[in-house]
């Protein structure tokens, strides 16, 4: 049986939830016994707090502090610790567990990640932008103080579940494979008028709005090619990506006497969460099986580059290393949130990233710092203003 103390930085969000759930199940069917050490949400009060009297962690913390006084209310008389802000979130990510969940979205996830990283325990690390902005320092802050980081992306779980870490030279390349989003055959025309709520209607995944902008922009694509680069040691030549519409093969490593191995299995974000909760072990659960007759057939073609030119972008930002990883991603999110509030168009996105990495290079930017967290977040500040602005003369324009 699976004995685990667990934190769930983002408890309230789509992962956190689904790894609650899980712990959930694992408890009553007697696979696993968990033990919550720290929960922390966002501005989901209800949710947090419903979490919390499940759970009885010894802290649960939210984001906004102007909501600490709800999330007492809340919980008075649980003998549950409350908190608030981005102190109280890093100081929960330190307290001593066997495996902390970092599911915070966006680079506010990043500081609680990082001092995650330097606690002993495994890091489940389902935050992009820790790995796209701190690279290689994150991975190496893992090791160095005995921890182990576990990828919960589908696509990062699938090539960590086969890849031989022992022998890296066996690998020829990592393949990527992504769905195409609900865009995948819209023209350039339809798509330029795309409304956000066509763009987070997923085809296959459900997941948070920002999460679905990326998968239709595909610049979720880019960040985990990134992301791939940084855990494997890969090179952005030898990382491809190939659209997949049903999503049942969820990556692929190459090696290099020609053979291919595939992780597979139904588009559930559970099955790589499950993954990094009992790993090296297997939890059981109820999980959707896999019916090939019933699929008939799996389908693969190449990404179109001009109609999704986020995942170029992508990899001519891994290419050139220093900060344009952090500058791609900071602009990259700028500019979803924009669609999303409606003051710029959905082909715009990629324009925002690419004026800002075009902008930033000529300006010398980088993320050099002792610090590499507080580097990273320093050049993802000054990325974020000149995104803004250039934000602001699109919607003008527009």
């Amino acid at each position: 049986m699976i004995r685990r103390r667990v934190t769930v930085l983002g408890s309230t969000g789509s992962v956190g939830a689904s790894t609650l759930d899980l712990m959930d199940q694992a408890q009553d069917t007697g696979t696993g016994a968990f033990e919550v050490v720290a929960l922390t949400g966002g501005a989901n009060i209800a949710r947090l707090a419903e979490q919390a009297r499940r759970w009885r962690p010894a802290v649960a913390v939210t984001a906004d502090p102007a909501r600490l006084n709800d999330l007492r209310d809340a919980l008075a008389g649980t003998g549950v610790e409350v908190a608030a802000g981005e102190a109280a979130i890093v100081e929960a990510a330190t307290r001593p567990a066997d495996l902390v969940m970092a599911a915070i979205v966006g680079a506010a996830g990043l500081k609680s990640a990082w001092a995650a990283a330097a606690t002993g325990a495994t890091l489940a690390l389902a935050n992009k932008e820790s790995l796209v902005c701190c690279g290689a320092a994150l991975i190496e802050r893992v090791a160095a103080h005995g921890g182990r980081l576990i990828p919960v992306d589908s696509e990062h779980s699938a090539i960590f579940q086969v890849f031989p870490a022992e022998a890296p030279a066996r690998v020829a390349r990592l393949i990527l494979t992504a769905s195409g989003g609900p865009f995948r055959r819209a023209s350039l025309d339809e798509m330029a008028v795309m409304t956000p709520e066509q763009a987070v209607a997923h085809p296959n995944w459900s997941m948070g709005a920002k999460i679905s902008v990326d998968s239709a922009t595909m610049a979720n694509k880019g960040l985990e090619m990134i992301e791939a680069a940084y855990l494997f040691g890969m090179p952005a030549e030898r990382i491809d990506v190939v659209v997949h519409p049903e999503s049942i093969i969820h990556s692929m490593v190459e090696f290099v006497d020609g053979s291919t191995l595939a992780q597979m299995g139904p588009p559930d974000m559970k099955t790589p969460i499950a993954c990094a909760l009992a790993w090296p072990d297997r939890m059981a659960w109820p999980a959707p099986r896999l019916d090939l007759a019933a699929l008939g057939a799996l389908t693969f073609e190449a990404p179109d580059p001009v109609r999704f030119p986020s995942l170029r972008l992508a990899r001519e930002a891994l290419t050139a290393g220093q900060g344009a990883p952090t500058i791609f991603n900071a602009a990259n999110e700028v500019a979803a949130l924009a669609f999303l509030d409606r003051r710029l168009g959905f082909l715009n996105i990629a324009a925002v990233v690419a004026e800002t990495l075009e902008r930033m290079t000529k300006m010398g930017a980088s993320a050099d710092s002792p610090d590499a967290c507080a580097g990273a977040l320093a050049l993802d500040a000054r990325a974020r203003q000149v995104a803004l602005g250039i934000v602001e003369d699109l919607a003008l324009a527009a």
